[in-house]
Protein backbone atom coordinates (compact mmCIF):
# COMPACT_ATOMS: atom_id res chain seq x y z
CA UNK A 1 0.00 0.00 0.00
CA UNK A 2 2.79 2.16 0.71
CA UNK A 3 3.81 2.07 -2.82
CA UNK A 4 0.67 3.49 -3.66
CA UNK A 5 1.08 7.00 -1.79
CA UNK A 6 4.62 7.04 -2.85
CA UNK A 7 3.24 6.75 -6.37
CA UNK A 8 0.99 9.53 -6.09
CA UNK A 9 3.53 11.87 -4.95
CA UNK A 10 5.58 11.14 -7.84
CA UNK A 11 2.95 11.61 -10.21
CA UNK A 12 1.65 14.69 -8.59
CA UNK A 13 5.38 15.99 -9.11
CA UNK A 14 5.53 14.84 -12.84
CA UNK A 15 2.12 16.73 -13.42
CA UNK A 16 2.34 20.01 -11.55
CA UNK A 17 5.28 21.98 -12.34
CA UNK A 18 7.46 22.49 -9.53
CA UNK A 19 6.67 26.70 -9.75
CA UNK A 20 3.21 25.97 -10.16
CA UNK A 21 3.01 24.32 -7.19
CA UNK A 22 1.20 25.53 -4.35
CA UNK A 23 4.42 27.34 -2.01
CA UNK A 24 5.08 25.15 1.36
CA UNK A 25 5.41 27.49 4.64
CA UNK A 26 8.27 24.82 5.79
CA UNK A 27 11.58 24.24 4.59
CA UNK A 28 11.83 20.50 3.19
CA UNK A 29 8.42 20.71 1.17
CA UNK A 30 5.01 19.00 2.38
CA UNK A 31 5.34 16.15 -0.39
CA UNK A 32 9.07 15.66 -0.48
CA UNK A 33 8.67 15.23 3.43
CA UNK A 34 5.91 12.77 3.57
CA UNK A 35 7.66 11.06 0.69
CA UNK A 36 10.42 10.81 2.61
CA UNK A 37 8.59 9.44 5.61
CA UNK A 38 6.48 7.20 3.84
CA UNK A 39 9.54 5.59 1.90
CA UNK A 40 11.44 5.42 5.12
CA UNK A 41 9.16 4.79 7.65
CA UNK A 42 5.87 3.10 6.12
CA UNK A 43 2.17 3.94 5.06
CA UNK A 44 0.59 4.71 8.56
CA UNK A 45 4.05 7.04 9.33
CA UNK A 46 3.27 8.51 5.74
CA UNK A 47 -0.33 9.22 6.72
CA UNK A 48 -0.12 11.10 9.91
CA UNK A 49 3.18 12.90 7.90
CA UNK A 50 0.53 13.56 5.50
CA UNK A 51 -2.29 14.45 7.67
CA UNK A 52 -0.24 16.86 9.76
CA UNK A 53 1.33 18.54 6.61
CA UNK A 54 -2.58 19.37 5.47
CA UNK A 55 -3.44 20.56 8.68
CA UNK A 56 -0.62 23.12 9.18
CA UNK A 57 0.13 24.09 6.03
CA UNK A 58 -2.01 26.54 5.47
CA UNK A 59 -3.34 29.99 6.74
CA UNK A 60 -3.08 30.33 10.38
CA UNK A 61 0.52 30.94 11.09
CA UNK A 62 2.40 33.39 12.32
CA UNK A 63 6.23 34.43 11.80
CA UNK A 64 8.05 36.51 14.45
CA UNK A 65 11.68 37.37 15.83
CA UNK A 66 12.45 36.74 19.40
CA UNK A 67 13.43 38.91 20.93
CA UNK A 68 15.48 37.23 23.23
CA UNK A 69 17.92 35.46 20.64
CA UNK A 70 17.16 37.38 17.73
CA UNK A 71 15.92 34.26 15.93
CA UNK A 72 13.16 34.09 13.59
CA UNK A 73 10.17 31.58 14.77
CA UNK A 74 6.39 30.49 13.56
CA UNK A 75 3.20 29.58 14.94
CA UNK A 76 1.39 26.94 13.62
CA UNK A 77 -2.48 26.80 13.62
CA UNK A 78 -1.92 23.80 15.95
CA UNK A 79 -0.49 26.12 18.67
CA UNK A 80 3.42 23.95 17.75
CA UNK A 81 6.24 26.61 17.41
CA UNK A 82 8.80 26.31 14.59
CA UNK A 83 12.32 27.41 14.37
CA UNK A 84 14.57 28.94 11.67
CA UNK A 85 15.98 25.54 10.61
CA UNK A 86 12.10 24.48 9.36
CA UNK A 87 10.82 27.69 8.10
CA UNK A 88 10.65 28.50 4.28
CA UNK A 89 13.64 30.77 3.81
CA UNK A 90 11.21 33.02 1.93
CA UNK A 91 9.09 33.65 4.62
CA UNK A 92 12.21 34.57 6.78
CA UNK A 93 13.30 37.10 4.12
CA UNK A 94 9.65 38.30 4.61
CA UNK A 95 10.11 38.92 8.68
CA UNK A 96 13.65 40.81 7.91
CA UNK A 97 11.84 43.05 6.21
CA UNK A 98 9.45 44.28 8.16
Amino acid sequence: MKIILLLAIKIYWAIFPKDKRRKCIFRLSCSKHVYQVTKQEGLLEGLKALKYRYENCRKGYHIFENHINGSKMMILPNGQLLGENEIASRFLALVSKN
